[in-house]
């Protein structure tokens, strides 16, 4: 890896989102060597990814060279590189790249899309977990309205401007919005020659509301919204099979669909090589102590959505959110600080700042400790987070103006095939 020797103690960090940069920070001004690994050069915002999917913003002001980050901080160092495996006993990462030591790993993986074993859903429905499969999604999006223009019958083009979207948490409900938003004002625009009314969004959520994870306030209000914005709303039903044409469900449910959306679920991104009872099988998070720290492992720590700390409060680990990954970053830093000078660690607490989403232009919910709220302050209220959490002034700057230019001109420039993406089983339409 060509990482220089040191005498001070080196931490390798494996995960540039959330968790790894708040631990990067609180890792600062130390006699430490930091090593951060990631696969991607940059840190992705994933909350604002479905408006780069859905032409509002481009894939740039939602992400931040990683390098930019550490480039002030002296003893830091980043690597490019997919890690494979740890080893415990000899306190090594070994990648892509080449193998190194630690004296404390960090793991800050994240999570990964949970199909629940379905590999049918698998194979043929849509991602947004990351900047690339927004992409693909965008331009899944405008391609299937250029063959609707060409569609040979009926059934056909209603297929290609049917889009169901599985789950109905932030990610499904945020989505469906900025979905019925571009059939509102921008496609008719767009495509003059093609019955816009036709086009159909469908959210099918397991459970009996949405926004299962906020008041019930909060999702009776957002479920307004969007049945207002004409979105079909389908609840206690379970997707079971996709074919890439036909969606069955488990409520006597069944679609025709050239594009489904998997919301429905996430899973840790955990790494091989820990002790197989410290990973939880099918959620595939580390089990962790209240210190964050891998249970029976020295010196590592798991953070953000890959660490399940079982406490009273949270039994199935904490919300695979940014705050608990980011509150959990800065913690865990300051305990291998306290470590290092023989101090005893403190036990991780969450402090739970609320939840919140937007269903479109001037529509959001809040949920803060004290105070539930919904409506166009929820909205402002939405953007001014987000907005303030973006990493960079450059990015916060091009997010504004793009929010701002769409708001007033009711538009989303982005609306580009950059890199054409076919379904797998796009050649049966």
């Amino acid at each position: 890896m060509n990482i220089s020797k040191t005498s001070f103690p080196r931490v390798v960090i494996i995960g540039g989102g959330f968790a790894g940069l708040a631990a990067v920070k609180g890792l600062k001004n130390q006699e430490l060597q930091i090593v951060l690994i990631d696969k991607h050069n940059y840190h992705t915002f994933q909350p604002l990814l479905y408006q780069v999917a859905t032409g509002g913003l481009e894939p740039d002001s939602i992400a931040f060279p990683l390098r930019k980050v550490i480039k002030n901080l002296p003893n830091f160092y980043f690597r490019l590189a997919d890690v494979s495996k740890i080893d415990s006993e000899k306190r090594k990462v070994y990648t892509n790249i080449g193998n190194l030591k630690y004296d404390y790993l960090i793991i800050a993986t994240g999570s990964k899309t949970n199909y629940f074993g379905n590999t049918n859903i698998e194979k043929y429905s849509m991602a947004m977990k990351n900047v690339p499969q927004s992409l693909n999604l965008r331009s899944l999006i405008i391609e299937n309205f250029e063959d609707a223009l060409l569609a040979k019958n009926l059934e056909q083009r209603n297929a290609l401007m049917n889009f169901v979207i599985v789950g109905g948490g932030p990610t499904g409900v945020e989505l469906a919005g900025a979905l019925a938003e571009m059939k509102k004002g921008i496609l008719p625009k767009d495509y003059p020659d093609l019955d816009i009314r036709q086009m159909q969004i469908n959210i099918i959520q397991g459970s009996n509301r949405l926004l299962k994870a906020m008041s019930e306030k909060a999702s009776e209000k957002a479920e307004d919204f969007l049945i207002n914005l004409g979105v079909n709303i389908y609840k206690n039903a379970h997707v079971t099979d996709y074919d890439g044409y036909n969606i069955t469900t488990d409520a006597d449910l069944s679609f025709e669909a050239a594009t489904v959306i998997w919301a429905a679920g996430v899973k840790g991104a955990a790494i091989q090589g820990l002790n197989p009872e410290c990973v939880i099988e099918r959620a595939e998070r580390i089990k962790v102590d209240e210190f964050n720290k891998v249970r029976n492992h020295k010196n590592i720590y798991a953070i953000g959505d890959v660490a399940c700390m079982d406490v009273s409060e949270y039994p199935k680990g904490h919300p695979m959110m940014a705050q608990p990954a980011i509150q959990q970053g800065k913690h865990v830093a300051k305990n291998i600080i306290a470590d290092l000078n023989n101090k005893p660690l403190e036990p991780f607490v969450y402090k739970d700042k609320g939840a919140m989403a937007t269903i479109g232009r001037n529509k959001a919910v809040v949920d803060l400790k004290k105070l539930k709220f919904q409506g166009v302050f929820a909205w402002f209220v939405w953007m001014f987070v987000h907005l303030f959490s973006l990493i960079g002034f450059r990015n916060k700057a091009v997010v504004f103006f793009n929010w701002v230019y769409n708001y007033i001109r009711f538009d989303r420039e982005t609306r580009l095939i950059i890199r054409p993406f076919k379904n797998k089983n796009k050649e049966s339409f």
